[in-house]
């Protein structure tokens, strides 16, 4: 044992390049993956293990690997005994049911009775137990989409990213079951070392911090002087803005880190209230 924590992560699928997308961002140097089943990080006590993503959470919770990425459908029903450390924000999905293009759904009363082919029976029973609705689950273990053509299942329930494969069997999406992203998780019975509990702390830090610069981007602009105060209550800013002093006396420097999504929706405001030399720019790490 070299004492490295060891991370699991899906070996091939939607969320193995995010992953390590992620790590990289977090300043880890990893090497190209290829087919290995297994990499050091060379900067970092990190080791990472490539395995299918239905394996991980029982791996995590059998101490083989210390934490994990998968995605949240997986990790709620395996319902193995893990916990989750950070919600990661990208390979973001619905649990959807759905049924033939040719039929309708309109109430989710109508459900009842009828016959769902899905990969997910514990999350699907547990969404029509919360809906008392009574059905029958069927499982598949693949190719859950062609379930209704082929008679085996009256509708589906099924991950849906794009909504493309529902398309291509002509099936129509009905009712949302849940929302999926992916997730760092840690075994609830097995408590890591003094050290590896350092190196995990160590992760999670930097995962917070480019997690919070993803969500969040770096406001510049000049103002005049005298519009400074309406100037500040319109930016949704994280904390209370930095304002300096330009060559011109009556205009001031405004930088603010604010969220991504409110840039837009405020932009026109701060140019009526005198703004100009607006500039966005990109966070690549954030530590609160």
């Amino acid at each position: 044992m070299n004492g490295n924590l060891k991370l699991a992560v899906q070996s091939k699928g939607r969320l193995t390049e995010k992953s390590l997308e992620l790590l990289k961002h977090c300043g880890l140097d990893i090497e190209d993956y290829s087919e290995r089943l297994f990499i050091p990080a060379r900067n970092f006590p990190l080791d990472i293990l490539f395995l299918r993503d239905d394996d991980i959470p029982e791996y995590v919770q059998d101490g083989v690997a210390d934490v994990g990425i998968v995605g949240e459908n997986i990790f709620l029903e395996k319902q193995s005994e893990t916990k989750i450390l950070e919600k990661l924000g990208f390979g973001r999905c619905s649990l959807l049911i759905a049924h033939p293009e040719n039929k309708q759904l309109k109430d989710i009363k109508d459900i009842e009775g009828k016959t769902i082919a899905t990969s997910y029976p514990v999350i699907l029973n547990e969404f029509l137990k919360k809906n008392k609705i009574k059905a029958k689950v069927i499982e598949l273990s693949g190719s859950v989409e062609i379930a209704p053509s082929l008679g085996v299942a009256d509708l589906i329930c099924d991950i849906v990213s794009s909504g493309n494969t529902l398309m291509m069997n002509k099936l129509k999406k009905s009712f949302k079951v849940f929302d999926s992203q992916a997730v760092l998780i840690s075994s609830e019975k097995n408590s890591l070392p003094k050290e590896k509990n350092k190196i995990l702390e160590d992760l999670l830090r930097r995962i917070r911090s480019v997690l919070i610069a993803r969500n969040s981007k770096y406001l510049m602009m000049n103002v005049p002087k005298s519009s400074l105060d309406k100037i500040v209550k319109i930016i949704p800013s994280l904390k209370s803005p930095t304002v300096l002093p330009l060559a011109d006396e009556n205009l001031l420097a405004v930088h603010a880190v604010i969220p991504s999504d409110k840039f837009w929706t405020i932009v026109e405001d701060l140019k009526s209230a005198g703004a100009s030399g607006i500039l966005l720019l990109p966070i690549e790490n954030m530590i609160k």
